[in-house]
C-alpha cells in the first residue's frame, strides 16, 4: 500500500484499538457497564477492521494476470466494504442489543472507577490515532471539506479510519455520559441508553461508508480536476485537434483507466496517426502519473456530430 493508502494512521489505529479494547473488558469485568462491554466489542471490531484495511493493501499489489488483466487495485475497495459490514454487524448491532438487554434489565455499577479511568485513558489513545488519520488525511484533502473529502476521496483507508476514529470518540463520550449519569441516579437504565447511542452511533457510520465503498467497487470517473488535465493534455492542436468524447474510470485508487476518441486530420498518414496517439499518451501519463491505462481510438472531427454534443451512454469508440 502506498503512503497515500494512509498505512501509519491504520497502524496507529490498529495500536490503540488492541489496547484499548483489553482495558475496557477489564473495565466491564470489574464494573458489570454495558457500555463498557459494547465499547469493547466495538474496539475488537475496530482493530479487526484495521487488519481487513491492512490485509486489502497487500493483496491489491499483486501483479495483473490473464484472469484479472487490470491488476488487483480493487481489493482496497472490496476489503473496505467489508469494514463496513463488520462495523455494522459486530460492532452496531451488538451494542444495540447490549443495551436493550440492559434496560430491560438494569443493574448498579460496580466499582465505578474502572470504567471511568479506562473511557479517559481510551479518549488519550483515540485522540492520538485521530490525530495521526488528520495528519495524514490533510496531505491529500487539499482545499475539500472534511465531508467532500470523504465523499470523493478514491483511497477508502483514510476515509475508514477517520469515521471509525470519530465514531469512537463520541462513542466515548456517550459511554462516560451513560456511566456518569448511572452513578449520579442510581439507575443503571441510563447505562443502557449510553450503549444504544453507542449502536445508533456505529450503525450510521457503518451506512456511510458502505454506501461510500459500494460506489468505489460500481467503479468512479477520475475527479474533474484530472479530467481537465487528462483533456488538455491530449490535445496538441496539431495532430490531435480536440477530445471527442471520452470515460474515465478508477481501477484502483493509482490506477486510472482512460478510453478516449480523438479527433485527427484527415489527410494524415497510418503512421502520423499512430506517432499523434503515442504522443497523446505519453503528454496524459505526464499531466496525471496514475493513467496507466490509455485507449484512444482515432477518429476524424465531425462538427456537425460536435455540434450535437457528447452522448452520455455512448461507449469510447462507438458511433
Amino acid at each position: 500500500m502506498s503512503a497515500s493508502g494512509g498505512t501509519k494512521a491504520i497502524v496507529a489505529a490498529l495500536g490503540a484499538n488492541l489496547a484499548i479494547a483489553v482495558a475496557k473488558f477489564v473495565a466491564f469485568a470489574f464494573s458489570g457497564s454495558s457500555s463498557m462491554l459494547a465499547e469493547g466489542v466495538h474496539s475488537v471490531a475496530d482493530s479487526g477492521n484495521q487488519a481487513l484495511l491492512l490485509l486489502g493493501g497487500k493483496k491489491a499489489q499483486k501483479k495483473a494476470s490473464e484472469e484479472h488483466p487490470f491488476g488487483y487495485g480493487r481489493e482496497r475497495y472490496i476489503y473496505g466494504f467489508l469494514v463496513s459490514i463488520v462495523l455494522f454487524t459486530i460492532g452496531g448491532v451488538f451494542a444495540l442489543y447490549e443495551g436493550y438487554e440492559k434496560i430491560q434489565h438494569p443493574h448498579e455499577l460496580e466499582n465505578w472507577y474502572w470504567p471511568v479511568g479506562v473511557l479517559v485513558f481510551a479518549v488519550i489513545a483515540e485522540s492520538f490515532s485521530f490525530r495521526t488519520a488528520i495528519k495524514e488525511s490533510n496531505e491529500l484533502r487539499g482545499t475539500q471539506s472534511w465531508s467532500s473529502f470523504v465523499r470523493t476521496a478514491k483511497a477508502p483507508e483514510l476515509p475508514v479510519v477517520l469515521l471509525e476514529d470519530f465514531g469512537a470518540l463520541v462513542g466515548l463520550v456517550l459511554a462516560l455520559g451513560g456511566v456518569s449519569l448511572t452513578l449520579a441516579t442510581g439507575d443503571g437504565v441510563w447505562d443502557g441508553i449510553g450503549t444504544l447511542c453507542i449502536g445508533a452511533l456505529l450503525v450510521l457510520i457503518a451506512l456511510v461508508l458502505a454506501a461510500e465503498t459500494k460506489s468505489l467497487l460500481l467503479g468512479e470517473a477520475a475527479g474533474p480536476a484530472d479530467v481537465a488535465k487528462i483533456r488538455a493534455a491530449a490535445v496538441d492542436g496539431e495532430s490531435v485537434t480536440a477530445v471527442i468524447h471520452m470515460r474515465t474510470l478508477h481501477l484502483g485508487p493509482e490506477e486510472l483507466l482512460v478510453a478516449a476518441k480523438i479527433a485527427v486530420r484527415g489527410e494524415d498518414t497510418a503512421v502520423q496517426v499512430a506517432r499523434a496517439i503515442d504522443a497523446a499518451e505519453a503528454r496524459i501519463r505526464e499531466a496525471v502519473p496514475i493513467a496507466r491505462v490509455i485507449y484512444l481510438e482515432p477518429d476524424i472531427y465531425n462538427e456537425e456530430a460536435a455540434a450535437a454534443g457528447e452522448d452520455p451512454t455512448a461507449t469510447p469508440g462507438g458511433r
